[in-house]
């Protein structure tokens, strides 16, 4: 069952400057699209990655779906009741003048979800839950590592009983370690409670371990879509190589490992055509001048044309 779909959605922000000054200056206005008609699906109970470089445009797709921010055009459909968002950092996330106890609460009563009698059971079992004690409740943000509040802000998400989580790079500011234990409490949690998680990250390493599909992102257009193992086994758009290729060789095969070439391109000015065609080693005419469609799937002439 489908549960999120998202169809050509698109985001624009005015970045003009001053009315004055662009009349002084006989300056224009200034938009920048920061996502260009992506679409996808997330089925229920499935995990979506989205990845890329920082720019691309994944945060904006995440604050698009929670309605942070209002699609420019496209349409975005949410089959389900509720849904929660866990952020990027735990140490901005959380009120540090609350008691956890009233920040793991504060959905509960907003949404009315428990009576006053039971929400104090209800914050200790969301606790337990997520590898705290109920005793922890009484203590406030900063008695808390890193990595505890970022088990503090998941128990506030599954307050809302949420149907679909939204993961905003969730574990890129915590100790590598520390990574894993969230990353292990959330696969735990989506099996226990039959979860949907949209999961951002730059992380390809980290969207291994989570995703069934995998969404590349690059200069707010969505250029690959595939399942996981697919996706990591035989990536098939030039810039998903150069990603995979950028990722460290644990394993010591031997493999070179490249940093991925260039830079991500000015948004306020992006190439013509594929945006991706300057950096791309596969780039020809066409590439310069037309904007690949996504078919079956990659978003890429070079490889519709068998090129690569």
């Amino acid at each position: 069952m489908v549960l999120l779909k998202l169809d050509a959605v698109s985001r624009d922000f005015d970045v003009s400057r001053p009315w004055l000054n662009r009349v002084l200056e006989g300056d224009s206005r200034r938009l920048l699209r920061a996502v260009d008609a992506v679409s996808f699906e997330i089925r229920r109970g499935e995990t979506l990655g989205l990845v890329g470089e920082s720019g691309s445009g994944k945060s904006t797709v995440a604050r698009l779906i929670a309605g942070l921010y209002a699609p420019t055009a496209g349409r975005i459909e949410f089959h389900g009741r509720r849904l929660q968002m866990i952020f990027q950092d735990p140490y901005a996330s959380l009120n540090p003048r609350w008691r956890v106890r009233d920040i793991v609460a504060e959905p509960i009563e907003v949404l009315h979800l428990e009576n006053k009698s039971n929400t104090k059971k209800r914050v200790a079992e969301l606790l337990t839950q997520v590898g705290l004690s109920p005793e922890d409740g009484e203590k406030y943000p900063h008695e808390f590592s890193g990595g505890q509040r970022q088990r503090i802000s998941i128990a506030r998400a599954l307050a809302g009983e949420p149907d679909l989580l939204i993961c905003d790079e969730p574990t890129s500011a915590l100790d590598v370690s520390v990574q894993a234990q969230i990353l292990n409490l959330m696969s735990e949690l989506q099996q226990r409670l039959t979860l949907t998680y949209l999961f951002i990250s730059h992380n390809l390493a980290v969207v291994s371990q989570v995703a069934d599909r995998v969404g590349v992102m690059y200069l707010g257009r969505l250029v690959e879509l595939a399942s996981a193992a697919d996706l990591f086994a035989r990536p098939r758009h030039p810039y998903t190589r150069m990603l995979l290729d950028a990722v460290p060789d644990l394993e010591m095969s031997g493999k070179p490992r490249t940093p991925v070439a260039g830079e991500v391109p000015n948004p306020l000015a992006p190439p013509s055509g594929c945006t991706f065609h300057p950096r791309c080693p596969h780039a020809n005419e066409r590439c310069r001048r037309e904007i690949p469609a996504l078919v079956e799937a990659v978003a890429c002439h070079a490889v519709q044309e068998r090129r690569v």
